[in-house]
């Protein structure tokens, strides 16, 4: 088969999955979602320099969490948090991690864990496939999720790793279905990518 032909049938493919994506309404999906994450991300933001400025200052404030908590503390309730359903808000340990004395370092770890976090929630949600009672009332709570993870994969763990949507529910959702895990696995880690960007952008650690 020549260079060209070859080319021509990945380009028909590539062709062929944004018709389909676009037809399922993924495009809408992660606009929406994009949109909605704007605002938290926007107010969030705000807040905190409303409060640090008028309120508290979080210079203070958060040595005052580290001199009183460990790092392996601190660490541990997010680990928890992102394992089960992301209680807390990963952004309030990145702020946490980039008052610490090694943001970089600290950043990295949160990133390592909230990844191994979305690990977990993934065999949790293997877990509950096997379990017919539990299977049935998430295949009801959770059938939004379900419905969107089945038509579109890989693709929703991306949105799930980088958008402010609880990575453990699209994690426990790719579990139940039993996703591929390799495949889960290298979607995931664009999981990185978000803590990173975070740091870098809202933070300006790097």
């Amino acid at each position: 088969m020549s260079t060209a032909t070859k080319t021509n049938i990945k380009k028909s493919k590539i062709k062929l999955l944004h018709q389909y994506y676009g037809y399922t309404g993924f495009y809408t999906f992660v606009g929406n979602s994009l949109k909605k994450s704007i605002i938290p991300i926007a107010l969030f933001v705000g807040v905190l320099f409303i409060v640090h400025y008028f309120i508290i200052d979080f210079n203070d404030l958060f040595a005052s969490i580290i001199e009183r908590y460990s790092a392996f503390t601190i660490i541990s309730v997010f680990f928890i948090s992102e394992s089960l359903l992301g209680l807390v808000p990963p952004e309030i340990f990145i702020v946490w991690a980039s008052k610490s004395a090694e943001p970089i370092l600290y950043i990295s770890l949160l990133a390592i864990f909230s990844y191994l976090g979305g690990v977990i929630s993934y065999f949790i949600g293997r877990s509950i496939a096997k379990q017919p009672k539990v299977f049935n009332y998430l295949e009801v709570k959770m059938k939004k999720h379900l419905i969107m993870i089945r038509k579109w994969g890989g693709f929703l763990i991306v949105v799930g790793a980088l958008l402010p949507i609880p990575f453990a529910i699209t994690s426990i959702a790719a579990g139940i279905i039993d996703y591929k895990f390799k495949n889960y696995l290298l979607f995931g880690l664009l999981r990185f990518v978000r803590f990173y960007l975070y740091a870098l952008v809202i933070f300006h650690i790097f």
